[in-house]
């Protein structure tokens, strides 16, 4: 067995999921490229080795459940735990469109991603994760989830100003789904908390955020790399804690 840390980050092939892939890779670790695409995660895998990376692609799609479970039996058998899970992968669908406009499918398609996959895949590495010392969990969520920020006007006028229901609520939930494992988890060593990498220019948002790759993968990286008395069920940007 390996001694470096293993890190499977969903959707790591492109964004702030590969940047995040990187910076790790270039602390030791070794990482573990979850993609749907597997001619892509190759790609992003290759890219990460040319710097002299430790990197292999997984196929894993978090819809899928025969996918996710693949690719726990492979990361059990090739490294007998798994020391850090980064649930990056996410979708957003509304295209803009107020809450009263959405289609159901759309909501439904969006949690499907963005919640059940998240649960999905934290419920299967669980186990691989808690034969690690030091298990970290690190969940993508967005400032865009406050509850807190979006009733208040005055608190935030940029969040305020976003009105998505399936992407936002879909990131509350994520929220949600943090604070509830943190509690389970809570006599463990593992650590899962979420993250808010901000207006970050990726897929997601058509390249059209402010913030680059590598300012939003520094919160991700940061969470997934606590010492033993860091915190555990927060909601963090780079800045400090969110409000709910």
């Amino acid at each position: 067995m390996n001694t470096s840390k293993t890190v499977l980050i969903t959707g790591g092939n492109k964004g702030i999921g590969f940047e995040s892939a990187r910076q790790l890779g270039k602390l030791g670790f070794i990482i573990l490229i979850g993609s749907r695409d597997q001619s892509k995660g190759h790609e992003a895998a290759a890219s990460l080795k040319n710097e002299n990376i430790n990197a292999e692609a997984i196929t894993l799609d978090v819809t899928d459940l025969d996918t996710i479970q693949s690719a726990t039996k492979r990361i059990e058998a090739q490294y007998g735990a798994l020391d850090v899970l980064i649930n990056n992968a996410g979708v957003n669908l509304d295209r803009g469109l107020p809450p009263s406009q959405l289609e159901l499918t759309v909501l439904r398609n969006t949690y499907e991603t963005n919640v059940f996959g998240m649960f999905s895949v934290t419920k299967a590495m669980l186990p691989l994760i808690k034969k690690s010392p030091a298990g970290r969990i690190v969940n993508l969520s967005s400032g865009l989830a406050s509850l807190t920020l979006n009733i208040d006007p005055e608190s935030d006028s940029e969040k305020y100003g976003v009105n998505l229901l399936a992407y936002m609520s879909s990131k509350t939930a994520v929220n949600a789904l943090t604070v509830l494992f943190a509690k389970e988890l809570r006599e463990t060593p593992i650590k899962i908390n979420s993250a808010d990498p901000g207006f970050t220019a990726t897929d997601l948002n058509g390249h059209t955020g402010y913030r680059t790759v590598e300012q939003g993968a520094s919160i991700v990286v940061k969470l997934a790399t606590l010492l033993g008395d860091g915190p555990n069920g927060g909601f963090f940007d780079e800045n400090g804690v969110i409000q709910w």
